[in-house]
């Protein structure tokens, strides 16, 4: 289930690349995709749980998930539009570095010696990736910048929903975040919306289909049952070779090709995530929480793309 995921996860972005340069405008492929995405997630949510309550005081760490969310998607699909999917792959590996940063500053996390070396083997890798996106035209340089507000604002999403997810259940808290995310998203997307058209081809079709199902709403279901099994801490190391199947698909099915500075600043980045994840040493407060509801620290929150 967990490398089910990931490869789910993985192949997304190279799916979006490709309806994204078949006639679909980013916003109105976020909004309508995201709308049929929640509309399954909410009845399964509905079936599963019978309500979608939650306490007043947690209104705010709910309003502030689906802000980070919003800014996310919009990230997303710009940065596909103007750059490339692999490059977009390779950057999304810092989130985890970025939501230490952010654990640190909020003081929500105390960061160990392994944290700092990979973090730093991590910036160099983002600064080649940039030199070898930038290298190119100015489109990629934007599309690399855009990658990186992709990941620090998962980061940010990942920070606001993980104290959630130690009360209530994942279905219940990605279903509302989802929903109240997805409506500031709607609004900007009315003009590209109403100026879509709808004339694909089956490829097309059949991609839109996959980039609804399988990111945004098995994967939540194939993730989180499998973190009730194994735990967090071992199903984020899982997640780490997300980038380097999205490299993968992209290299494989979109024919693209990365720079040498590309390459080694790839490397570099899964050199420093692999050595903060191998290195890492569970906190007590961790192994305390973990239970048979399905729990989550910072920093290792997943959800869709």
């Amino acid at each position: 289930m967990l490398l089910g995921a990931v490869l789910l996860w993985a192949l997304n972005v190279t799916v979006s690349k490709y309806m994204l340069e078949h006639g679909w405008r980013p916003l109105a492929y976020g909004t309508i995709r995201y709308f049929a995405a929640i509309s399954l997630f909410w009845i399964f949510t509905y079936w599963r749980e019978r309500s979608f309550r939650i306490a007043r005081k947690d209104f705010r760490l709910v309003g502030a998930a689906a802000l980070a969310l919003f800014c996310n998607q919009l990230c997303f699909v710009y940065s596909l539009k103007l750059g490339q999917a692999s490059t977009l792959s390779l950057v999304f590996g810092t989130t985890p570095v970025f939501t230490g940063f952010l654990a640190l500053l909020l003081r929500l996390e105390r960061l160990q010696r392994s944290f700092w070396i990979g973090a730093a083997l991590t910036v160099a890798g983002v600064v080649f990736v940039g030199i070898g996106a930038g290298s190119g035209a100015s489109a990629g340089l934007a599309g690399f910048i855009l990658g990186t507000g992709t990941a620090l604002t998962w980061a940010l999403y990942t920070i606001a929903i993980a104290p959630l997810m130690r009360v209530y259940s994942p279905y219940r808290i990605s279903a509302l975040v989802l929903a109240l995310g997805w409506i500031p998203l709607a609004i900007v997307s009315i003009p590209q919306v109403t100026e879509q058209h709808f004339t694909f081809g089956w490829r097309v079709w059949l991609g839109f289909g996959y980039a609804v199902i399988g990111p945004l709403f098995l994967t939540n279901i194939l993730w989180f049952t499998a973190v009730a099994i194994v735990g967090a801490s071992r199903a984020t190391l899982f997640n780490n070779l997300q980038p380097f199947f999205g490299v993968l698909f992209a290299l494989l099915i979109l024919n693209e090709s990365l720079h040498a500075a590309e390459i080694a600043g790839g490397i570099l980045i899964f050199a420093g995530i692999a050595l903060e994840r191998v290195r890492r040493r569970p906190s007590v407060n961790t192994v305390a929480r973990r239970g048979d509801t399905p729990q989550a620290d910072v920093g290792e929150v997943i959800g869709p793309e």
